[in-house]
């Protein structure tokens, strides 16, 4: 796994997040730059769709409860693009999701400082593809395993 330099994050915070409020229904959109490797992360009640390209390999993650205990419920969109690009993708998103999760850790530290016991709560990440060798639901660890 590639590790995050924090020089190559940016963070904004936007549609009224704080670095500590609010828990529940806190969004974050990850994007990247593909020349630069650059990472922009916003953190918001919305999903930043202005940052969003018709390439779709945004990560999108969104604090919510299951059974009254929180859990970080992540998107990426896999998509249907025929039998060669699907595969790729899927490839793709796996290599690079440690990478993306540990930037929202990363770049979301106060907000994990003020809630520790988040460090702990579940990630869940649903990859959408309207191809169902690729369309699943995976846990994967906690917060603090991306650290």
């Amino acid at each position: 796994m590639e590790r995050l330099n924090p020089e190559k994050l940016s963070v904004k915070f936007e549609y009224g997040a704080t670095t500590t409020e609010p828990i529940i229904g806190r969004k974050y959109t990850l994007t990247h730059s593909d020349i630069t490797a650059e990472l922009f992360l916003t953190i918001g009640l919305a999903f930043d769709y202005d940052e969003i390209t018709k390439m779709r390999d945004e990560v999108l993650a969104e604090w919510k409860t299951y059974e009254g205990k929180p859990l970080l419920y992540v998107y990426v969109y896999v998509g249907q693009f025929g039998p060669v690009i699907t595969p790729i993708r899927d490839s793709i998103f796996r290599r690079e999701l440690p990478l993306a999760l540990e930037a929202i850790r990363y770049g979301d530290s106060e907000f994990f400082m003020e809630y520790p016991q988040l460090d702990n709560a579940g990630i869940w990440i649903y990859f959408d593809s309207e191809n169902t060798d690729y369309k699943k639901f995976e846990y994967w660890g906690t917060p603090k395993d991306y650290r």
